[in-house]
């Protein structure tokens, strides 16, 4: 599996299994072993996902030793407070059967984001997590972030698909030495994604699916990606992507679908912040 290096130097598989949506234990868990049996090393859920036990039952099942396993999960955003935030962790390090976190992350920039990175910067500093990182920040409240505090974000996981790229966010990461993560990269297939005509005379071209070039063109790029799938076979070929490359005119026309648009929450809208305060944390199962 490729690896990327993080801003501290430890190195995170390029390539994960994202467990959004899997609100079943017995599924999360199939997907989980299913995927680490293909390769897969990365496990990325959180919190407000409810499955932090079926993941930690997957990753004690799994049969591959802790150590070679990169574990991420995240803090939501009403208990994102200085004093909430350790005992949030410490919920999901329960939950997940662990004794440390390979990767944690602020998983929205509500509350209060300031006093929540301080726990997060001491939870790292006790060896707890061996990297700390956030979700869905954008590049001014992410630079806000850096200059208020000791360690600069690892990483920043944000919606990035062939119709929401992301250009600025990405290059502010790459002069902060911040890796890009990629959630709903295929934008869960909204707008036709996977009947579309560009996309799919480049898969066909390569013989492959829409979905490995969509993932192509993100780690052609050094994005990482934690593509979601409980099909044995899509989790199979979301891995299997390092047998081809695009060609600079391939990267030019995926580049060209760009509407430069979330296609799911708008975090300036006020009644998003509202609804995301408001949102149940579900017990994990």
């Amino acid at each position: 599996m490729q690896k990327i290096k993080l801003n501290n130097g430890i190195e995170m598989p390029l390539v994960g299994l994202g467990v959004y949506k899997m609100e079943t234990p017995g599924e999360c868990e199939k997907a989980i072993i299913t995927a680490i049996e293909a390769g897969y090393r990365h496990i990325d859920t959180a919190t407000i996902y409810g499955n932090e036990k079926a993941v930690g039952r997957a990753i004690k099942n799994c049969g591959i030793p802790r150590e070679e396993l990169f574990i991420t999960t995240k803090l939501w955003a009403n208990v994102a407070t200085e004093k909430q935030a350790p005992q949030a962790f410490a919920r999901s390090l329960e939950n997940l059967g662990l004794d440390y976190l390979d990767l944690y992350l602020l998983h929205t920039p509500f509350n209060d984001v300031f006093g929540a990175w301080r726990a997060l910067e001491h939870l790292y500093a006790q060896g707890d997590v061996r990297a700390i990182g956030v979700s869905n920040f954008d590049p001014a409240t992410l630079q806000n972030l850096i200059l208020g505090n000791q360690i600069k974000p690892a990483v920043n996981q944000i919606e990035l698909h062939p119709f929401y790229q992301q250009e600025q966010a990405i290059a502010f990461h790459e002069q902060q030495g911040i890796v890009t993560e990629s959630w709903s990269s295929f934008a869960r297939g909204k707008n036709d994604l996977f009947s579309n005509p560009i996309l799919l005379q480049i898969a066909q071209e390569h013989q492959v699916s829409v979905a490995q070039v969509v993932l192509r063109w993100l780690v052609q790029r050094n994005i990482a990606v934690i593509p979601k799938s409980v099909t044995p076979s899509r989790i199979q070929s979301n891995i299997d992507l390092f047998g081809f490359n695009l060609s600079a005119e391939q990267m030019q026309l995926i580049a060209s679908l760009n509407e430069n648009h979330t296609y799911f929450n708008d975090r300036t809208d006020p009644q998003v912040v509202v609804d995301t305060f408001n949102r149940f944390i579900p017990e994990s199962q």
